[in-house]
């Protein structure tokens, strides 16, 4: 954090960390068309990084590296504007987002700037918001918002993901981030979900015991993503991307959130780069980078 001014702090600039999804259920489907979910979240280092700077009134969002559409459908835009609301609206915020985390791809991305601007801006008017009223506010925002804006490494989630268990992460390990050239649509992603699945038979219970999240060999053998089934079917050339990915042996592989992007997390830094050069070619991004241990560092 750094400031400015002689009444307090003019600008901010958090990191908004990527997530991925090392295992997936989908419990049911509401008459609201929601559906609730079972998963487990765990940080990235791979993040986007976002400034946000005090004006007199309104707000502005400038994104670099990656198109997001107007500005004012963006999940930080909205963020923005509701703690400013929630602040009395004694300033307005100028923001600078620098995208790195890849978007629509099943990383949170979008989701991860939404709780770093809750954060940011309510730092900026000295923390008036009480963090459980900012939690509130982020689950309003939606489904991932909350995880990010809790600010823990590791996360079991139910529901929409609002309702959470905060986990002690194994120790932070070397991941592989690989996106094929597509992306597949979070809504096409439940679509083809709903037509190979009978809501009439409900989801068997599955007893998670807390030693399988000691270690990410544990965490493997938890099970995969839901959407990995209809997904593949849908997308062969994801799905061999997959068995590529798998036979570089990591520790665990998996479609992350409903997709584009497979993440595997691997025993060191050399059996993953050494994944990553056998899988470069193409037009398919392949990005190096670790899960966290520690908490998300926030504004401060």
């Amino acid at each position: 954090m750094t400031g400015s001014r002689d009444d307090g702090v003019s600008t901010v600039r958090v990191a908004a960390h990527a997530k991925a999804n090392l295992f997936l259920r989908v419990l049911s489907r509401e008459t609201t068309g929601f559906h609730t979910l079972e998963t487990l979240f765990t940080l990235l280092e791979l993040h986007d990084e976002l400034t946000v700077e005090r004006i007199p009134h309104g707000v502005e969002l400038a994104v670099e590296g990656a198109e997001t559409g107007p500005a004012e459908e963006n999940l930080a835009y909205r963020a923005a504007t509701m703690v400013l609301e929630a602040t009395g609206r004694r300033f307005g915020v100028r923001m600078a987002l620098r995208k790195h985390i890849p978007v629509g791809a099943g990383l949170g991305g979008g989701s991860s700037d939404a709780a770093a601007t809750l954060h940011a801006i309510n730092a900026l008017a000295a923390n008036r918001v009480p963090r459980h009223e900012v939690l509130q506010l982020a689950a309003r925002l939606g489904s991932d918002v909350a995880f990010f804006a809790g600010g823990a490494p590791m996360a079991l989630a139910w529901g929409r993901g609002e309702r959470m268990f905060r986990l002690a992460p194994p120790r932070a390990a070397p991941a592989l981030v690989v996106l094929p050239a597509f992306g597949v649509e979070t809504a096409k992603a439940y679509t083809l979900l709903d037509q190979g699945r009978d809501w009439a038979t409900p989801r068997g219970a599955v007893l998670l015991e807390l030693d399988a999240f000691a270690t990410w060999g544990g965490i493997g053998r938890l099970g995969g993503n839901d959407f990995e089934v209809p997904v593949f079917g849908k997308e062969p050339e994801l799905r061999q991307l997959f068995e590529r990915l798998c036979a570089t042996h990591p520790l665990l592989a998996r479609l992350s959130g409903s997709g584009s992007a497979l993440i595997a997390v691997y025993k060191s830094e050399r059996d993953r780069d050494g994944a990553a050069l056998e899988l470069a070619g193409g037009t398919r991004r392949i990005i190096p980078t670790m899960t966290r241990a520690a908490p998300a560092p926030g504004p401060h």
